[in-house]
């Protein structure tokens, strides 16, 4: 965990070949990246799992509307609990609700979220 928080590192050459590499054979062993995004995951555990596999996790965020991800963290971002930016092919927008007071112009924007 400190390999990761101080460079973003998520291997070690020793704990991985005593106790990593077991988590790792659990799935094949051949894990390159791993991506979430059902539900928000917290970043201690998106963290802890990121070094028991030894990959890097993509959180992403999207609707089924969208065919899943509209946003997805690069795998070499190091900072958890986030979903990243939009991908290439989508424009994002958040329209106001009037009826709801929900204003994009508020202190704190509010509104829905368009893809």
């Amino acid at each position: 965990m400190k390999h990761l928080a101080q460079g973003g590192h998520y291997t070690h050459s020793i704990y991985d070949a005593i106790v990593f590499n077991k988590m790792k054979s659990l799935l094949g062993g051949r894990v390159r990246v791993m991506i979430t995004g059902s539900a928000p995951i917290s970043s201690d555990v998106l963290n802890f799992l990121k070094v028991c596999f030894c990959a890097p996790i993509c959180e992403g965020y999207g609707l089924t509307e969208s065919s899943a991800a509209a946003c997805l963290t690069s795998a070499f971002d190091p900072v958890a609990g986030h979903v990243g930016g939009p991908l290439s092919c989508i424009r994002v927008k958040l329209r106001d609700i009037p009826e709801m007071s929900y204003l994009s112009t508020d202190e704190n924007p509010r509104g829905e979220i368009m893809f």
